[in-house]
């Protein structure tokens, strides 16, 4: 489902009597959003209630959480979160880019905080980083550097790399502009990009397929929570057909990927987690500027770069935060 279908969906949704589920109001409700499945993303929510924790709201004690699940249909986002408005809870805890575009879409009163990839601002989500204003903040993980920087150290790592695909799900509603971000951080090298889409699993075949066809030297795996619930799937390709890959989350890298450059995501779910006890403590989401992720990891599969025939250099290895043997 699109974007624009997305978003008059929610708004009919919201818009439904849900005087039946009402909480009485006492013990605060959080909502808890996710496109995802908890078995993918389990550790991730509990780094959540940490930050919660640390923030003073322990869940059963001073807090609850009622969570929903999409479990990778998107469809079923609008319902889910309409549902969570109706039951008039607290706040809303919400994670990637379309689910946060359709949490925002249901309400302009519950307190919404994110965890998204996309540009909140461009995306129309706050006003500005500093500045929100409205109902909702949270922790964006965007910027042009983190995509130059995966395109630089793949590079290093493949030197002889010329022509480069990089791998998006179209129905990412931040898609158009990782590509452009990759565009512009290719012009200043002399590496070619070809963007190969996958929005199925049939379809993540089919893009390796067609990576030989596009003489693709190596590969970019862009942001996507699709895309780390396949990454068994995306990494097996990947080993197949022997092109050099790097991931955005170190998962891919524990599963036997290549190498991967990106912000902590149990950290940024942690952060997420203290933003939203601050706004139940009485701190409105309009005076609490966007944040962006305050740790990188640079993860090496040893294993998978002697299977590929490469050799790291040092300097790239000094970097590394961790290293795969």
């Amino acid at each position: 489902m699109r974007r624009r279908n997305f978003i008059a969906t929610v708004a009919c949704t919201a818009a439904m009597p849900f005087a039946a589920g009402a909480q009485q109001k006492g013990t605060p409700v959080i909502g808890y959003l996710h496109p995802g499945s908890p078995g993918a993303f389990g550790r991730f929510t509990d780094a959540f209630r940490q930050g919660l924790a640390e923030a003073g709201y322990v869940e059963g004690r001073n807090v609850r959480i009622e969570y929903r699940w999409a479990e990778d249909d998107y469809d079923r986002l609008p319902a889910l979160a309409g549902d969570l408005v109706g039951r008039q809870v607290d706040l809303i805890a919400v994670v990637t880019d379309i689910a946060t575009q359709i949490a925002k879409a249901a309400t302009a009163s519950i307190p919404v905080v994110f965890f998204t990839g996309a540009d909140p601002v461009a995306d129309g989500l706050v006003a500005s980083l500093a500045r929100p204003g409205g109902n909702v903040t949270g922790i964006t993980v965007f910027g042009d550097e983190l995509n130059a920087k995966r395109l630089q150290l793949l590079t290093e790592l493949v030197p002889q790399a010329r022509n480069v695909a990089v791998l998006v799900n179209p129905n990412n509603i931040a898609a158009d502009h990782l590509s452009a971000e990759m565009r512009r951080a290719a012009d200043a090298t002399s590496v070619r990009l070809q963007t190969v889409a996958a929005a199925a699993e049939n379809e993540i075949e089919r893009a390796f397929a067609g990576l030989a066809e596009h003489h693709a030297d190596a590969l970019i795996v862009t942001s996507n929570a699709w895309f780390f619930s396949r990454r068994a799937q995306i990494v097996a390709q990947a080993a197949r057909a022997a092109v050099p890959t790097i991931y955005y989350r170190r998962e891919f890298v524990d599963g036997g990927g290549l190498i991967a450059y990106g912000p902590s995501y149990a950290g940024g779910y942690h952060q997420i987690g203290a933003l939203a006890g601050k706004i139940l403590a009485g701190t409105k989401p309009a005076d609490l500027p966007v944040e962006q992720p305050t740790t990188f990891e640079l993860v090496v599969n040893m294993k998978t770069t002697k299977t590929l025939g490469l050799t790291v250099p040092p300097l790239l290895l000094a970097q590394a935060d961790e290293v795969i043997e």
